[in-house]
């Protein structure tokens, strides 16, 4: 006789989501094609066996209405020990919906609360529960946005430098007539020992952008990222094996599945593949992101999302390094306790002594900034 099929030991009883705007401390940021003046948090929580698990990407709030009116129904009465399970299972049942976009962050921010759920009750920190191979995760300070004067580009950049990051990157491309003056100040506020990375953000044509990046090489720049549009792989391509040397191509931050990866890899497009994981599919997705650099012995880059990503980075065997985006940094400092803060050699270090990813959400210091 048969037995009863038993459900999980340990289940997953709720999710919830929460979506907060918060301005940006300036009046307004840009890049070389957007501009903005506040980001948008989204926080997921999940519960089970008496712990809650918390996720958040940054999204517009229509990602709540996904993860509450879709896929905490999906999510709801599975096992919190197996969120890769979970994961798996919430990717056939969106098809409808249309995964890339809004659906592919409302499943990257699900998953990332379901592993730090899966953590907690393991008592376990994030790092060793994803098999870290990395004890710390470097970091490049980001920001210098295009709206910044001069004066302000190179004080952010050197405070970095001076918090020990020996990395860091600016905006070009909305002003190209001023991008010359902005790199050299840049370059020569940080010194020549540290390295400078530019950010294009898709905004010149392929000539443009090869042209650029030998006037970037005669300052020492090291990282071009997006200097076109990361759909265009023929032309990233062109700027790999057209580029000067010692300056790495990368694009990825905006896949949002698997095959976006892929098909970027198998063009050749990048010298170094970029993911964010509350972009991607959540943790459970970027795993595989860097299991297809792996095969590859091409390196991964993290995008964005420092507290979370640093727990992420660890276990990424080819890592190269993590954006330490200026914005989010500010607002996951607003918004949780328990952050991590730049180390020395400008890395990242997980927290052993704390379950999961450490963060505790700042109820009352959000609820100001609360939408929808």
């Amino acid at each position: 006789m048969e037995s009863a099929q038993k459900g999980p030991e340990i289940a997953v009883e709720s999710v919830e989501a929460a979506a907060y705007t918060i301005p940006t401390d300036s009046t307004e940021e840009s890049d070389g094609t957007l501009s903005w003046d506040s980001t948008t948090l989204v926080v997921v929580r999940a519960s089970g066996g008496g712990r809650t698990g918390v996720g958040y990407t940054y999204a517009g709030p229509s990602v709540v209405t996904v993860v509450t009116g879709k896929l905490d129904g999906i999510v709801c009465g599975r096992d919190a020990t197996t969120p890769a399970a979970t994961w798996a299972a919430m990717l056939p049942e969106v098809r409808n919906l249309g995964r890339p976009g809004v659906v592919a962050e409302a499943i990257s921010a699900v998953d990332v609360a379901l592993w730090d759920l899966h953590a907690r009750l393991q008592d376990l920190p994030l790092t060793t529960a994803l098999g870290a191979v990395h004890e710390a995760t470097p970091i490049y300070g980001s920001g210098g946005f295009t709206s910044y004067d001069d004066r302000r580009l190179t004080e952010q950049l050197c405070g970095w430098v001076e918090a020990g990051i020996p990395r860091v990157k600016m905006k070009v491309g909305r002003h190209p007539d001023e991008d010359p003056d902005r790199v050299r100040a840049a370059r020569r506020a940080i010194g020549d020992d540290v390295e400078l990375y530019v950010d294009a953000n898709g905004a010149w044509t392929r000539k443009q952008a090869l042209e650029w990046a030998y006037r970037l090489a005669d300052h020492d720049v090291r990282w071009l990222e997006e200097p076109v549009s990361s759909d265009d792989l023929e032309g990233l391509r062109l700027l790999r094996d057209r580029g000067p040397g010692g300056m790495d191509i990368a694009a990825g931050e905006y896949g949002y599945h698997l095959p976006y990866f892929h098909h970027m890899l198998a063009a050749g497009a990048v010298d170094c593949l970029q993911a964010d994981v509350t972009r991607c599919g959540g943790l459970s997705a970027l795993v595989r992101v860097a299991a297809l650099c792996d095969a590859r012995s091409m390196d991964l880059s993290l995008h964005c999302a420092p507290q979370v990503s640093a727990h992420a980075g660890t276990a990424v065997w080819h890592l190269r390094h993590l954006e330490y985006f200026h914005d989010h940094e500010r607002i996951e400092r607003m918004a949780f306790d328990g952050v991590l803060a730049p180390g020395p050699g400008g890395v990242l270090r997980p927290d052993r002594s704390r379950a999961g990813h450490g963060l505790e959400v700042k109820e009352r210091d959000l609820e100001r900034y609360r939408v929808g």
